[in-house]
């Protein structure tokens, strides 16, 4: 039985969502969760995600999956009190995280459809990044969800710069380079808006993202609006397809995963086997994550 998992979570005191010793990660504390609800402390649980994010990055539509046994499945059945076995155990998971900590939220648990791979069948990833910069009103209960800036930053230049980075590209100039994974990626959506708080977002969608492609596009866009980087240049970096100087990436705080995209039920499976082949070009999975 394959559970799908809707979740959210701040992931400031997290060392990033995957289980690391000695570190506490959003993978470490449902595992956890997950091995006590099934009254198994010893079980390893293996909990599939549709983007490993990094340290300090938030998340407000992550999505997880993990498989049962029909025994635990039917224990979890005979155990609830009110609602279905998947209301249950989202109730009982949150229940169990909330006892130690409140930065993270089963916010949905449903029993996934045939072909469903948290990780692999997703079409798209959409992501925010957000910057209060010398125009903006600072909110200081979003401190640890925004990245002030100390500048004013011309949000039609970034606006302009990151348009033209959108399509299919290799995006190794904005990739911390990983041995075996590809940098080929489809970058659908990247703009800039200023919110009614005069907040700078960026909204940026692709079909996956190599590891810190996110924030090095945004370093990227902060470069031009300062005027340090001409916005024409991008499109030169990108087609070098070399990891690039010319900018700095941005801290992780400002950044959130919004939301994952999948296909209707009945792709669901030919998608995840499509993603594989194009992920695995030297036999290892690269990570379809920021």
């Amino acid at each position: 039985m394959r559970l799908r998992l809707d979740l959210a979570y701040d992931g400031t005191s997290f060392s990033g969502w995957s289980r690391q010793p000695g570190l506490r990660t959003v993978e470490g504390v449902l595992d956890a969760a997950i091995a006590t609800l099934l009254r198994d402390p010893e079980l390893e649980v293996r909990l599939v995600v549709a983007g490993r994010t990094d340290a300090g990055v938030h998340a407000t539509g992550q999505v997880a999956h993990i498989d049962l046994t029909a025994e635990q499945y039917r224990r979890l059945a005979s155990s609830r009190r009110a609602g279905s076995v998947e209301q249950s155990v989202a109730r009982r998971l949150n229940g169990i995280v909330a006892a130690t900590a409140a930065d993270v939220v089963i916010d949905r648990v449903s029993v996934a459809p045939a072909g469903f791979d948290a990780r692999f069948s997703p079409v798209w990833r959409r992501y925010e990044y957000r910057i209060a910069d010398a125009l903006s009103h600072r909110d200081p209960r979003r401190r640890t969800h925004t990245l002030w800036h100390h500048a004013e930053l011309d949000t039609a230049a970034m606006d302009a710069a990151a348009a033209s980075l959108t399509g299919l590209h290799d995006f190794a100039a904005f990739c911390k380079p990983r041995e075996g994974a590809t940098t080929i990626r489809t970058l659908l959506d990247y703009g800039w808006t200023r919110d009614t708080e005069g907040v700078l977002v960026a909204r940026v969608r692709a079909d996956a993202f190599c590891h810190s492609m996110v924030r090095a596009l945004v370093g990227a866009a902060v470069a031009v609006g300062l005027g340090r980087l001409d916005g024409a240049r991008l499109s030169g970096i990108l087609a070098d397809a070399v990891k690039a100087n010319a900018f700095a990436v941005v801290a992780a705080k400002g950044l959130t995963l919004i939301e994952v995209g999948y296909p209707p039920d009945d792709e669901l499976g030919a998608r995840a086997e499509l993603t594989r082949a194009r992920r695995e070009p030297l036999g290892r999975a690269s990570d379809p994550s920021d």
